[in-house]
């Protein structure tokens, strides 16, 4: 598929001469996400600065046959964003404003390319809060966090992004804006076609726009590393002080990836005692009565010999270093190419589901070494099979390919989910049938027909069209 000098001269005549990018630093930028599977090939790279002009776009790729990939901040990690035939690219780094704000329905209307952080900043300085957090809150923007249903940090607490989504301008495949919801907390005339949008991975539109909810900014946060005897023992703690008092995170790593991250990093390691797994906790601490609560409830699970050691932030600085032990495993496994698996299964069964996975790796692949971690209060996994420096990456992608499979099965044995927060994409695309009925991916087909009848909405990622 190309995209021939008369569509280019259009789109400059939609999107502006210098919007209108053409050359491969371009592609590169623009036509791939953090995958390192594939290499971008689009046609063309667009960057529109308006909803209409998005829609401009998405008509004329409809009448040249043409089509369309949204581009986001890139940051994915199952290939929804990669371009591989020719594709119109429409980035949406330019529509990156606050549209409106209104403090009596603590809401917010912002263009679909703003930052994570800069929509969290601006929740600042209106003295709220936007709740949903991860590691790539820095270059992910809002419209690919919804397209995605995106998690993070936060979610024991106050849940997916599709939790704080009041309403979406989108552009469907067929070239229509559609206003969904226009922000409204109670909107009961049909079907809500905003929670279609979510978690679409562009297979249906674009999101342009966006009203998010906003929070009252919690209290003063303090964080809780603890060393843990064993996986199994994690989940005692976590029903410990779930029962005990209100969480804002619970998170958990291996000693081997946390090793790769003081290493990488410099940051401190959390104590002298090594343990063989650690759990992160974050609660607000709104009184000592509740940081007297947690050394109760820490000291309960240090006499059951679930935990071995711990340590409570006692500054800003401290509580900063202990959330990169965790924050910063995913870029620091970058440099070894990891193999990844970002899965779910019901907390309650976390412990036989990784004892399972690990013996399973193990079997296959003994060579290749293992690192865990993820959200486990919510039951957010990911596994990262580390690459040997001796292979290639398609060797070593080819290894791995078929542990995928083998996990997938595992996730389907579990009720689970093969892709927890990541989405489907290219990557998840053959292994959708652990999660999903053949009558769910049907049906998922038929709605795409229904957004996107000529089959042009990042066509080949999550499900083919019909």
């Amino acid at each position: 598929m190309t995209v021939a000098p008369p569509v280019i001269e259009k789109l400059r005549d939609i999107v502006g001469e210098q919007r209108v990018l053409t050359d491969d630093s371009a592609f590169q930028q623009y036509g791939v996400d953090r995958t390192t599977i594939w290499q971008p090939a689009p046609g063309v790279v667009v960057l529109p600065e308006t909803t209409e002009q998005v829609q401009e776009v998405v008509q004329l790729a409809n009448a040249e046959k043409l089509a369309v990939v949204p581009s986001g901040g890139r940051t994915g990690l199952s290939g929804g964003a990669v371009a591989l035939n020719g594709e119109i690219v429409i980035a949406l780094d330019r529509m990156n404003k606050v549209i409106d704000f209104n403090a009596v329905d603590r809401s917010v209307t912002i263009q679909a390319g703003m930052i994570t952080q800069q929509l969290q900043e601006f929740a600042e300085q209106q003295g709220l809060f936007y709740p949903v957090d991860f590691a790539s809150t820095g270059s992910s923007q809002i419209g690919g966090n919804i397209a995605t249903n995106a998690g993070g940090i936060k979610v024991i607490r106050y849940g997916m992004t599709r939790d704080w989504v009041l309403g979406l301008k989108v552009v469907d495949g067929s070239g229509n804006i559609l206003e969904l919801n226009h922000g409204l907390v109670k909107n009961n005339t049909g079907l809500d076609f905003r929670h279609l949008f979510i978690g679409s991975e562009g297979t249906l539109g674009i999101i342009t726009e966006a009203t998010l909810g906003l929070a009252k900014p919690p209290k003063e946060l303090s964080v809780l590393v603890l060393g843990v005897s064993d996986i199994p023992s994690i989940i005692d703690v976590l029903k410990v002080f779930n029962d005990g008092m209100d969480l804002t995170a619970f998170e958990f790593f291996t000693h081997n990836g946390m090793e790769r991250v003081v290493d990488h990093s410099e940051v401190p390691t959390p104590f002298e005692s090594e343990a063989p797994c650690y759990a992160l906790l974050e609660f607000e601490q709104t009184s000592e009565a509740e940081l007297d609560r947690a050394m109760e409830l820490f000291e309960t699970c240090v006499m059951e010999g679930w935990v071995l050691d711990g340590v409570i932030s006692q500054s800003l600085t401290q509580a900063e270093n202990l959330w990169k032990l965790r924050e910063d495993m995913s870029e620091t496994l970058s440099q070894w190419k990891p193999y990844k698996n970002d899965i779910s299964v019901n907390v309650s069964r976390m412990p036989e589901f990784i004892a399972r996975a690990e013996a399973l790796v193990s079997e296959q692949y003994p060579d290749f070494e293992v690192v865990w971690y993820g959200h486990i209060g919510d039951g957010n996994l990911h596994l990262n099979i580390l690459k040997p420096d001796e292979l290639s990456i398609d060797d070593f992608t080819v290894r791995c390919s078929g542990v995928s499979k083998q996990i997938g099965a595992l996730v389907e044995e579990f009720h689970g989910s093969v892709s927890a927060e990541h989405g489907v994409g290219l990557l998840k695309k053959d292994l959708l049938s652990y999660s999903r009925s053949a009558a769910e991916v049907a049906l998922m087909q038929q709605v795409k027909k229904v957004f996107d009848p000529n089959g042009i909405m990042n066509p080949g990622k999550v499900v083919d069209a019909i």
